[in-house]
């Protein structure tokens, strides 16, 4: 669950920002700016073939376009060129959506194309991965910082953290970090594939957590994340698609949970009640779940 500033209107000039790519890359634009909280995207054409140029100056923007790079479009959207603090990679063209597949009776089909996605992302390979990628230690520190003083469910979720944490996973490598419905896209004859990743280090369990918050809103007609027939048949579904314990992916989905909602919490959005729900499915079926 992320959140991005609206396109930008017609009177910002297409190309402005991306005036230097533009020449060096030798673009064309093709569409509209989109500016975010931590950068801009411009859709473009490169001798004719569709891409997306990518501007940034957030570290994490930054780490996330190095995984992507290192990927090399296996599983990704692959990098067409790079250079600090901007990318080009290819354009996702193809009308398949995996949010709108959910919310139109295909949820099984799409948490199965995520699963196989991450499957792909996370495939052992034999170059060394970016050595700035983010330990979940690192990533979860906002929740360890805040659980005490927002209360609640977060003070067990950050505990349900901290124990995932201190335990050995062999299953350790390059994680995408924000895997969910957005963020895998119709590349038509390449697929499904991920876009946006943040480029995080630790067990590949916590990518799936995210599928778990998706796609949910305020809309009462949105509500598909949230609602506990369809979170105990993802639950057994992704736990056998993923080769995952469920009891394990549980624990990873309050703690992720927890973390989204302390996101949330802090900027006072109200989107922080969808995460503090799943974290409340998962404890509840904690407890009744036998450990493996």
């Amino acid at each position: 669950m992320t959140s991005e500033t609206p396109p930008a209107g017609p009177s910002t000039p297409a190309g402005a920002p991306f005036d230097a790519v533009l020449a060096r890359w030798q673009l064309e634009v093709d569409g509209e700016p989109i500016l975010t909280t931590t950068g801009a995207l411009l859709p473009v054409r490169q001798a004719g073939v569709p891409a997306m140029a990518k501007l940034f100056s957030d570290d994490e923007e930054k780490t996330g376009a190095a995984l992507l790079s290192w990927w090399a479009g296996e599983g990704a959207a692959r990098v067409l060129a790079a250079e600090d603090g901007a990318i080009l990679m290819e354009r996702a063209e193809g009308r398949r959506s995996l949010m709108e597949m959910s919310r139109n009776g295909c949820d099984v089909e799409a948490c199965d194309i995520l699963c196989d996605v991450a499957a792909t992302l996370h495939r052992k390979r034999p170059h060394t991965p970016p050595s700035t990628l983010i330990p979940l230690e690192t990533r979860f520190g906002a929740l360890f910082e805040n659980a005490p003083a927002f209360g609640g469910i977060l003070p067990s979720c950050a505990s349900h953290a901290r124990a995932l944490l201190a335990s050995a996973d062999d299953d350790a490598g390059p994680l995408h970090g924000d895997l969910h419905h957005a963020n895998v896209l119709d590349f038509e004859g390449r697929g499904f594939l991920a876009i946006d990743p943040k480029g995080l280090w630790g067990a590949r369990a916590f990518d799936f957590a995210n599928i778990f918050c998706n796609p949910d809103g305020a809309d009462p007609a949105l509500r598909i994340a949230r609602d506990p027939a369809i979170f105990d048949r993802r639950l057994m579904q992704i736990a056998k698609r993923a080769a995952l314990d469920p009891h394990r992916l549980l624990v990873w989905i309050a703690a992720w949970c927890g973390l989204s909602a302390v996101w949330f919490m802090r900027d006072n959005n109200r989107l922080a009640d969808i995460p503090l729900e799943i974290a409340n499915h998962a404890l509840s079926r904690l407890q009744a779940l036998p450990r493996h």
